[in-house]
């Protein structure tokens, strides 16, 4: 009898880890701008500004491939699991910080970078995304 219900705690725990929390994130940009750059008509206001965001899960297993993360997990104890989101909006705020307000300027992000890292605790999973990028302001 306990052989059995071991067994069926192993198969749901497992069961259950698979139909937990699951999330994949990778961005790609897919907007294309045209701009003459020829003239000195821009200036880099804020070289290598970095952005970043956190997603910390339970029971679970993250990996990180450069700009792509991907997470299985039970569930999510820290972040909104929107990671790109949040590390895009980081770096703006870090720029607004050091640099002043961005309304009615105009700016543009160039030489975007992604990064990620994982943690893997066993019980404890953890993911780290990092937008990098050069901001430049036309004149």
């Amino acid at each position: 009898m306990l052989k059995k219900f071991v067994a069926f705690i192993s198969v749901s725990g497992f069961l259950l880890l698979l139909a937990g929390c699951a999330n994949n994130g990778m961005l790609v940009g897919i907007h294309t701008t045209s701009v003459e750059l020829s003239d000195a008509n821009f200036e880099i206001v804020a070289p290598n500004l970095i952005g970043q965001s956190v997603a910390a899960y339970v029971l679970g297993f993250s990996m990180s491939l450069g700009s792509s993360t991907q997470t299985m997990a039970l569930a999510r104890v820290k972040g909104t699991g929107m990671l790109y989101k949040e590390a895009l909006e980081d770096l703006w705020k870090r720029f607004e910080a050091q640099y002043g307000k961005i309304e009615g300027r105009k700016l543009a992000l160039t030489n975007l970078r992604y990064d990620s890292e994982s943690l893997n605790l066993g019980v404890y999973t953890a993911v780290k995304v990092f937008i990098r990028a050069d901001v430049i302001e036309f004149k």
